[in-house]
Formats: structure tokens, sequence, C-alpha cells
């Protein structure tokens, strides 16, 4: 199977670049709206002047136009993945990730969050690390060599030995949906890894977007 690893850092290296793309085309478009005489966007400017409409301009381009277009494209590559189909491969069944302990995902779902809730209706959690690994070792070994926090493994006890779910007709949302982020790590197995080839660039791009519409969002200081 593919080196995770190196599969991961290709990713990276292709969104530092998405990144700087991305910024120079939402910089422009932000000096494009730029008064005469008006300092950086992100200066504190007095009420109802040049420099706070400008500031009001950029946000309501943001929301209204810019985010308008990443959540229609975004809805383009959700739609596109329906064109594609499960081939029963087993992966998703067998090893579940999540950031959460067992014991967090009871609180979130205690707490009104659906998702947890689904989850915890399908997973368990593994006995070990070294159990989940015998299912998509190259995954955890990328997770071992990034340590970017703790990662609990799940499964699901009701997939059978020939890979098919047992209780099929009933299977949450969560299950129809999979794999619901075009970002998401799927092995070559999974009929759905073409489909996450093919659309990674464009999700690179509005993900990157994203990000830097929301930091000026953020830094960008309205006194009225």
């Amino acid at each position: 199977m593919e080196d995770l690893t190196e599969s991961v850092n290709n990713l990276r290296a292709k969104y530092r670049e998405i990144f700087k793309t991305s910024a120079k085309e939402i910089e422009k478009r932000v000096e494009e709206l730029k008064p005469e005489g008006a300092g950086d966007i992100f200066d504190e400017y007095p009420p109802k002047s040049a420099g706070e409409h400008w500031q009001k301009s950029v946000l309501k381009m943001f929301d209204e136009d810019i985010c308008r277009e990443i959540y229609r494209k975004w809805t383009e590559i959700l739609a596109y993945r329906r064109e594609f189909s499960c081939v029963g491969c087993g992966t998703c069944c067998r090893l579940a990730c999540s950031e959460f302990s067992p014991e967090e995902l009871k609180i979130k779902a205690e707490h009104g969050d659906n998702f947890a809730a689904q989850f915890l209706s399908v997973f368990v959690p593994y006995a070990s690390k070294e159990e989940a690994g015998e299912i998509y070792p190259e995954y955890i070994k990328m997770l071992e060599k990034s340590k970017e926090g703790d990662v609990y493994f799940y499964h699901c006890p009701k997939i059978n030995d020939c890979n098919r779910c047992t209780d099929y007709e009933n299977r949450p949302q969560i299950c129809r949906d999979f794999p619901d982020n075009p970002l998401s790590l799927l092995p070559k197995s999974c009929s759905f890894y073409s489909w996450r080839q093919e659309v990674e660039p464009v999700a690179l791009m509005l993900h990157s977007m994203l990000e830097i519409i929301e930091y000026y969002k953020e830094h960008i200081t309205l006194r009225s």
C-alpha cells in the first residue's frame, strides 16, 4: 500500500502553494474595493468613514459573493460523489478514528451532538492501538509520525467476514454519507479514492479560501 506519510506531506505541500495563490486572489479583490487614501484593511477607521465603508464592503463581498461561490462548488463536489459507489472493501467499517475518547463522545451526544450520537450507535473502541493497526498499518504509522494529538480507534461490530453490514438497511446517516469530506484520507482499495483524487485540487482551493476569509473576518475591526 502507499506510504501515507509521504501522501500527507505531499498534500500539505500542495495546500501551501494553493493557499498562497488564494491569498493573492482574495487580496486583489479586497484592493479593488479600496477607496483612495485608505490604509490597510485591518486598520481601525472612524465610524462612517470611507475606510470603514471599505471594510463593510469587503465583508459583504465575502458573504454574498465568495462564500456563496464556495458553497456552490462544494455542493457540486458532493453531488459528483454520487456517481461513485461502495465496493465493500470494509476499511471504513473496520477502522474509524476520532480525536474524542468514548467518554467524550458520550458527553457530546448527551448534549445534543447528533454526529457523536450516531457514531456511538455504530462504533465501539478497539482494545488497543496494536489491534487497530492490524487493519490499516500504514495509517497508524502515519499518525505516529505526525503526532498531532491523541487519536482513538473504533470499529463496527456489525460487519461480517465478507465485509458486509449485517444491519445495512438500518445504518445511520454517517454511514450512508461516508466519505463526505473530499480531503479525507482513503486507502486505494476504497472505491471513492478516485473521486477524492479528482476533486482534491478544487477542495484544497475552497478550504484555503475559507481559512483566509476567516482570518480577515477575525482581524477587521469595525467601530460601528
